[in-house]
């Protein structure tokens, strides 16, 4: 069990840092951008531009916070310690999906095996979390039953 927390875990940390790097390179793509743009005749034009470049430089930094918010959560998930109920690092088998509680990374295959790493503030994370092997509850308007919590 806690080489598959493990393994699903891992791939948070590359989804995670593979995000990092390509916010990155687009906010020191919009610095250069940004410093080398140079006043020209166009007037409105260069102004038009370096609006357009400072609106993307702070959607850049808002995806930033967000990878950041992620790295912090990360930190967090104990996947050494089990659990009866679900918490950040458990795994839950369900009667339909498996679900990694972590961050928002998408899915995740471990053994040939999907699991679906969700965060535990997004709205099916909000659900499952304190939920216990044996409880049902609804999604978009689907009984679901929690088999297992991991």
């Amino acid at each position: 069990m806690t080489n598959l927390k493990e393994a699903l875990f891992q791939q948070c940390v590359a989804h995670v840092n593979t995000r990092l790097q390509t916010i990155q390179t687009i906010i020191s793509s919009h610095q250069k951008a940004l410093s080398s743009e140079t006043k020209s005749s166009a007037g409105d034009k260069h102004e038009t531009g370096r609006a357009m470049l400072q609106l993307e430089m702070e959607k850049a930094g808002q995806q930033l916070a967000s990878v950041q918010q992620m790295q912090q959560t990360l930190a967090r998930v104990a996947i050494a310690k089990s659990s009866t109920s679900v918490r950040l690092g458990t795994i839950i088998e369900t009667s339909s999906i498996h679900y990694f509680l972590s961050v928002s990374a998408g899915k995740l295959t471990v053994n040939q095996t999907t699991y679906f790493a969700i965060s535990a503030s997004s709205p099916i994370g909000q659900l499952l979390v304190g939920k216990q092997a044996g409880d049902i509850f609804q999604w978009n308007g689907k009984e679901i039953k929690i088999n297992n919590v991991l």
